[in-house]
């Protein structure tokens, strides 16, 4: 059941918080950072009661601090696979974030990537913010950003917490927040898989293993 212009907000909500992912038991995600667990939690939460989502320490094999938005997919790409396959979920959620130099400066991006057994893939990105010059100075000379947030502010492990998104807003939005977003990009094709198969003007349709993909400044 989907909600159409012609159903009203009440219909609307109850099908939003109905069942959206049948037979989806356990949710991977593939890291132990509560952050990006709680992230996973809030997003599943609203559209399944019954799935347990869970964490796990994988590899993303990609360096300790990403450059550009393809090498920062592919270690959230690495780390759902692993997690999925490691604790035989029937979905795995990987985050990733990543730095990226543009003529201006350095930015921040990030990823997530959700895939199942199906090997069916959903992406959704990016967390665009700009660097302030002292952090990005300390990212080029090799700290992860999260590190150099944290000699920069004197704060102790933000990645774990608001995030340098959370230093450098003030709060209007933090990391889980923000990660949040990306994990629903990504959900898009599990959560409405028929617009993924439906027939186009050419007559073509998409296949079970294709992906979506989904961009966003914060």
């Amino acid at each position: 059941m989907r909600w159409t212009a012609d159903d009203g907000w009440a219909t609307f909500l109850d099908i939003m918080t109905a069942e959206a992912l049948p037979g989806v038991q356990l949710v991977a995600v593939g890291s132990t950072n509560p952050v990006k667990i709680g992230a996973a939690r809030a997003v599943v939460g609203r559209v399944t009661s019954t799935a347990r989502v869970e964490g796990i320490g994988v590899s993303s094999t990609v360096r300790e601090q990403p450059w550009g938005d393809e090498e920062t997919i592919r270690g959230a790409r690495s780390r759902a696979v692993a997690a999925r396959e490691s604790l035989g979920a029937e979905l795995g959620i990987g985050l990733e974030g990543g730095v990226v130099e543009e003529e201006d400066g350095l930015r921040t991006c990030a990823w997530a990537v959700v895939v199942d057994a199906r090997h069916r893939e959903g992406r959704g990105g990016s967390l665009a913010m700009p660097l302030p010059p002292v952090v990005a100075e300390l990212v080029r000379g090799g700290l992860e950003l999260g590190h150099a947030m944290d000699r920069v502010a004197g704060t102790h492990n933000v990645k774990q917490a608001e995030g340098a998104v959370g230093l450098l807003t003030l709060g209007l939005i933090d990391r889980q927040r923000a990660y949040e977003a990306l994990i629903t990009y990504a959900l898009a094709p599990f959560l409405v898989p028929e617009y993924w198969t439906v027939k186009g003007p050419s007559g073509s349709s998409g296949s079970s293993g294709s992906s979506g993909s989904s961009g966003s400044n914060p």
